[in-house]
């Protein structure tokens, strides 16, 4: 399961547009669930490419590059890192060991996060 991400141009588009002043709106960006859950996709990635033989930190790195791109105020990066955390942890205690279901939930997850930075390009790109 050596796969990088499939698309990582769109992955570093989704960074750029997603962006903005740090807490400059109280409502939430119509983007901030989508990529809340892109952080979600990285702790799964994160934990479970790990598990099944990758090593390194390409998935908890993408999670840093998120954060230093949005920038968040402490409040909203707080949810950030709780997002991947969540899904970093929803693994940890089903998988001690790489197996056929988690190599089909790193397939999984690799689609969604393709989808995601997809979708949130093309809904709120420039």
């Amino acid at each position: 399961m050596a796969r990088a991400w499939a698309y990582p141009a769109v992955f570093i588009a989704v960074l750029s547009l997603a962006g903005g002043p740090a807490g400059a709106a109280s409502a939430e960006a119509p983007f901030e669930q989508p990529l809340l859950r892109l952080a979600e996709v990285l702790g799964s990635l994160h934990y479970l490419r790990n598990l099944c033989g990758e090593e390194g930190d390409q998935w908890r790195n993408e999670m840093e590059q998120l954060l230093a791109t949005e920038n968040p105020n402490q409040e909203r990066r707080a949810r950030f890192v709780a997002s991947f955390n969540r899904g970093y942890r929803s693994f940890d205690g089903v998988y001690v060991a790489c197996t056929a279901s988690a190599t089909e939930a790193i397939s999984r997850y690799m689609k969604e996060g393709e989808a995601l930075s997809r979708d949130i390009a093309a809904r709120y790109g420039n």
